[in-house]
C-alpha cells in the first residue's frame, strides 16, 4: 500500500449477495481500502468434511478488487465448524477443572490437538492454493486472536504434548525435579510419564510447573501459527500477520513478534474508563516496540460501543478519531475496525460497526467517513507515513515475571500491569515517549531504562542491566526485582541478586503493609505508605509495598515515613561505572513519582515534549501530534502549522477529543 490502510473486518457470509455490491460502494464512500475477509468462514468454505465451496469467496474478492479495496485474507482456522467437533470430539478443549468445552461458540479447539492441526493445515493449503495470486490480496491473516478464549488446555492431548515439551527442555527427569523443587510436598517424579498439566488441585500448585505450563501453552499456540505460516510462505510472498491483543497475559508476544511480517493489534479500551487513553498509549507503544520500531497495524478497534462488558459505554463524539490518531502517532500505518457492517444476528450483533444498524445517516458512519478522508489525504503528506517514533526512555517488560508474580503464595497480591501502567503514565505525563524492551535487548540506545518488578530474572538479564548502568545509562529499578531465577528458585543472600552491586544495596525483608480490610486483600484501594525526601517533593504517599532495604554504597534520596520502617530507605541512587542506578522500594503515587522522574530525566538529559494537562503529545517523523483527552478545550502555543486545519499552531484551540498534527516550523 502506498498510503494508510483503512477498513475493517468484513463478513459477507452473514449477508445476502445483493448487499455485497452496496458494501463495496459504501466502502469507497468511507475511504476503506483494506478489508479483512474470511476470519470466521471455515463452515462456509468447508461445509462438509473435504467438500470446499469457494464460489462465494471468489465473487467477494473479485468485487472488492473491482472496487479498489485490497484484502487481508484470513486462513479461517479460528473457529472449527460443528461437523468437525462432532466427528472428532477429542479435539475439544478441556478446562482446568476437567470440563470439556463444546462447539456452538468459537475457538473450540485444543491447540495441541493433532486432529485440529491436520484439518487446519488442509484448509490453509486449499485457501493459499486458490488465492495466493489474487490481485486483491495484500496481507495474510492467520487464525484470529490466538488464545483469546482458550489459552490453556488441560486435556490428555495437552498432557502428552506438555510431557514432550518438558523432556525437550530438561532432557532428564532429574533435571526437571531439580528445577521444579519437587522435594517439597513429596512431588518427586520418577519419569516424565507421571507428569500432568497443573489441573485443579487441593491447594497451591507447584509454582515452576505452573510457569512451565504457561510457557508451554504460549508455545503451543505459536506452533499452530507457525504451521499455517509455513504453508503460506511456501506458496506466497505476501506478508503474514496475526492479530495480537495488547497486553495479553497468556501469550509471550516477544517470541511471537519474531514470526510475523507485520505486527497487528486489537485494542478495545473502555470509553468509560478515565485511564483508557493512558492504557491505550501504553498498548500502542508495546506494538511498536514488538516490531523493533517498524510501522504496525491497528487490526481491530470499535467505532462505538462493544457488547461484552457489563456496561457498554458508547464512544464520545470524536473519541474514535482521537484514539485512532493516538495509534498513528505511536507508529501505526493502518487503522481498521471490527467490523465493517454491524451484524443483525449472532453473539456480536450489538457490537458497533463502521456501518451501524442505523445506516449511513448516523454519527458513527459520518465519523468513519471523516477519518477515512483524512487518512487518505495524510497518505500523500511527507514525513508521517512509515516514519519512526523517537524514544529516549524504555521500560523492561517481561512475560515470565508477569506470569510468576501473580501466582498464588507470593509475598503479596501484585498487579504487574498496574505497576507498568504507573511508570508508563508518569513518563508520558513528564513529556516522554517510551519504548518497551527486553532486559537483554539493545539498551544502550536509551538515556534511561525503567525496570518495574523483574520478578523472574536470569543471570544474563541482571548482567545486561548492570552493563547498561555501568556504560553510562540511567537505570531505575522497582521493587520485587531479581527475586527469583528462571526456575523460580529464590536468589539467597539478600534479594536483588547481582543487582546488589549495581544498586549499592540489598533487600533484607519484605514488609508489605496490611490492607485496611484483610478480606479484600488485592482489591480496592491499596494501603497507604508514607515517604519523605526532597527527591519526591517532601512528604508524599505511596501504596501496596514496602521493604527493609540495607544500603551499602548507595545514597538515600527518600525514606519511609512512619510505622515500623520509619527512616528506612525508600528511594536510593547509586553511581555505577559512568552511569547511575536508582531503586524504588514502594509504589509511589503519581505526584511524587513525577517529581522523582523529573530529577532522573533531567540527570539523564532526556528531551521532553510539551506538557499540557489532559493533552497527549507524541512526535512521529516530521510531526508533533497533540490529542486532547480532557473534558475542556485547551489552547496550544506551538511553532508550526496544524496540517489538519491548515492554521497556525500558535493559539490553536483544541476541543475535547480534538487532534492536531503540527508540522515543524
Amino acid at each position: 500500500m502506498s498510503g494508510f490502510w483503512y477498513g475493517g473486518d468484513y463478513n459477507p457470509e452473514q449477508w445476502p449477495e445483493e448487499v455485497w455490491r452496496e458494501d463495496v460502494r459504501l466502502m469507497n464512500r468511507a475511504g476503506v481500502n483494506l478489508a479483512s475477509v474470511g476470519i470466521f468462514s471455515w463452515a462456509r468454505i468447508e461445509p462438509r468434511d473435504g467438500e470446499f465451496d469457494f464460489a462465494w469467496l471468489d465473487e467477494v474478492l473479485d468485487l472488492l478488487h473491482a472496487g479498489g479495496v485490497r484484502v487481508d485474507l484470513a486462513t479461517a482456522t479460528a473457529s472449527p465448524p460443528p461437523w468437525l467437533a462432532l466427528k472428532h470430539p477429542e479435539m475439544l478443549p478441556v478446562t482446568v477443572d476437567g470440563v470439556t468445552l463444546s462447539s456452538g461458540s468459537r475457538q473450540a479447539y485444543c491447540p495441541s490437538s493433532p486432529v485440529y492441526r491436520r484439518y487446519a493445515a488442509r484448509l490453509v493449503e486449499r485457501i493459499v492454493e486458490r488465492y495466493a495470486g489474487h490481485p486483491a490480496l495484500a496481507l495474510w491473516h492467520v487464525n484470529n486472536e490466538y488464545g483469546c478464549h482458550v489459552s490453556h488446555c488441560y486435556c490428555d492431548e495437552s498432557a502428552a504434548a506438555f510431557r514432550a515439551w518438558l523432556e525437550a527442555k530438561y532432557g532428564t527427569i532429574e533435571a526437571l525435579n531439580d528445577a521444579w523443587g519437587t522435594a517439597f510436598w513429596s512431588q518427586h517424579y520418577a519419569g516424565f510419564d507421571e507428569i500432568l498439566p497443573p489441573r485443579a488441585a487441593p491447594t497451591f500448585k507447584n509454582p515452576t510447573q505452573v510457569l512451565d505450563f504457561d510457557r508451554f501453552s504460549s508455545d503451543e499456540l505459536l506452533a499452530c501459527f507457525q504451521a499455517e505460516a509455513a504453508i503460506i510462505r511456501a506458496r506466497s510472498q505476501v506478508p503474514i500477520t496475526t492479530n495480537f491483543m495488547g497486553f495479553f497475559k497468556p501469550v509471550d508476544y516477544w517470541r511471537w513478534a519474531q514470526e510475523v511480517d507485520i505486527v497487528s493489534d486489537d485494542s478495545y479500551p473502555d470509553p468509560a474508563d478515565p485511564l483508557a487513553p493512558a492504557y491505550g498509549a501504553m498498548q500502542r507503544d508495546l506494538m511498536r516496540s514488538l516490531g523493533g520500531g517498524a510501522p504496525w497495524l491497528l487490526m481491530e478497534q470499535s467505532p462505538g460501543a462493544v457488547n461484552w462488558r457489563e456496561r457498554n459505554a458508547a464512544k464520545l463524539p470524536g473519541q474514535m478519531r482521537a484514539w485512532s490518531y493516538q495509534s498513528v502517532a505511536r507508529g501505526a500505518d493502518g487503522i481498521l475496525f471490527f467490523q465493517w457492517r454491524q451484524a443483525v444476528a449472532g453473539a456480536e450483533k450489538f457490537h458497533a460497526g463502521m456501518l451501524p444498524h442505523g445506516g449511513t445517516d448516523t454519527r458513527v458512519f459520518r465519523e468513519a467517513e471523516q477519518l477515512g478522508s483524512e487518512l487518505a489525504t495524510l497518505s500523500s503528506v511527507d514525513g508521517l507515513l512509515g516514519q519512526p517514533v523517537p524514544a529516549e526512555v524504555a521500560i523492561v517488560f517481561d512475560w515470565d515475571s508477569w506470569w510468576a508474580i501473580e501466582q498464588k503464595a507470593s509475598p503479596t497480591a501484585v498487579s504487574y500491569l498496574a505497576d507498568v501502567l504507573g511508570w508508563h503514565s508518569a513518563l508520558t505525563a513528564a513529556g516522554v515517549t517510551v519504548d518497551f524492551v527486553q532486559a537483554t535487548g539493545e539498551l544502550s540506545r536509551y538515556r534511561a531504562v525503567v525496570v518495574p518488578s523483574l520478578f523472574v530474572a536470569s543471570d544474563a538479564q541482571l548482567e545486561a542491566l548492570d552493563a547498561y548502568a555501568a556504560g553510562g545509562g540511567s537505570l531505575v529499578v522497582g521493587y520485587l526485582t531479581g527475586i527469583l531465577d528462571p526456575d523460580l528458585h529464590v536468589r539467597t543472600g539478600g534479594y536483588l541478586g547481582a543487582l546488589r552491586e549495581t544498586l549499592g544495596l540489598w533487600v533484607e525483608e519484605f514488609a508489605p503493609p496490611a490492607a485496611p480490610d484483610l478480606a479484600a486483600l488485592g482489591g480496592g484501594e491499596p494501603p497507604a505508605v508514607g515517604v519523605r525526601g526532597e527527591r519526591i517533593g517532601g512528604r508524599a504517599s505511596a501504596s501496596l509495598w514496602s521493604e527493609y532495604v540495607r544500603v551499602e554504597s548507595a545514597e538515600v534520596e527518600a525514606v519511609f515515613d512512619g510505622g515500623a520502617l520509619d527512616g528506612h530507605p525508600a528511594v536510593t541512587r547509586h553511581a555505577r561505572g559512568s552511569g547511575r542506578a536508582w531503586y524504588v522500594a514502594t509504589r509511589l503515587d503519581p505526584e511524587p513519582l513525577g517529581v522523582m522522574l523529573d530529577a532522573i530525566l533531567a540527570d539523564a538529559g532526556v528531551e521532553r515534549l510539551p506538557r499540557v494537562p489532559g493533552v497527549e503529545f507524541v512526535r512521529r517523523g516530521a510531526f508533533l501530534v497533540a490529542i486532547n483527552h480532557g473534558r475542556e478545550a485547551v489552547t496550544l502555543d506551538l511553532p508550526g502549522t496544524d496540517i489538519l486545519t491548515g492554521g497556525s499552531a500558535a493559539g490553536l484551540r483544541l476541543d475535547p477529543q480534538g487532534v492536531a498534527l503540527v508540522a515543524d516550523a
